[in-house]
């Protein structure tokens, strides 16, 4: 019988202090680690109604230049009760020695996409290289994204081509870091 495999000795660490030293080219990104919890609201021209959502994203590191992303997201009434599951992604972004950022996002609907963008001292701008589709997915042609950071805030907005329409607002979220 095989020894059983020792801990992982290289864990994410989403705390500066704890865990792995983060490497030199994160410094840009660094005030994104941890975890960040908020609302939003979205739209879509062919949505029938607005709606509303709540939203959580850790980014953590393993000192490695590139953070692990995580996002899930529900849809809440307008009192703030939980619906259901709405949109959920994983994935990394690569943070480059010219502060550019390379970005591969996976969604369980099918969809990945890559995206290309740049570092600036309070946000994060990015807009897809490529949207790959499995067979049976939503069409999706282009997203573009913001992440706007200050005060202990995170703001994202997104855009999104998609169903035939061209790149529109689709959602805003506004986050606060929570936890360790």
């Amino acid at each position: 019988m095989p020894e059983p495999a020792q801990e992982n000795p290289y864990p994410d660490s989403h705390v500066l202090g704890e865990g792995p030293e983060p490497h030199p080219q994160l410094k840009p990104v660094l005030h994104l680690l941890g975890r960040w919890r908020g609302s939003g609201a979205g739209e879509y021209p062919t949505l029938e109604q607005d709606f509303r959502y709540e939203q959580e994203i850790t980014f953590s590191h393993d000192g490695r230049p590139f953070l692990r992303y995580e996002s899930r997201a529900w849809l809440v009434d307008g009192a703030g009760t939980a619906l259901r599951p709405s949109g959920r992604e994983s994935g990394w972004w690569r943070i480059l020695p010219d502060a550019s950022v390379e970005v591969v996002l996976a969604h369980p609907t099918g969809i990945v996409e890559t995206y290309v963008g740049r570092v600036g001292e309070t946000e994060v701008e990015m807009s897809t290289d490529t949207v790959a589709r499995t067979p049976k997915a939503k069409e999706v042609t282009a997203m573009r994204r913001r992440y706007a950071f200050g005060d202990g805030e995170l703001t994202i907005e997104q855009d999104m081509a998609a169903m035939g329409q061209p790149l529109t607002h689709h959602l805003r979220a506004r986050l606060r870091r929570y936890g360790a």
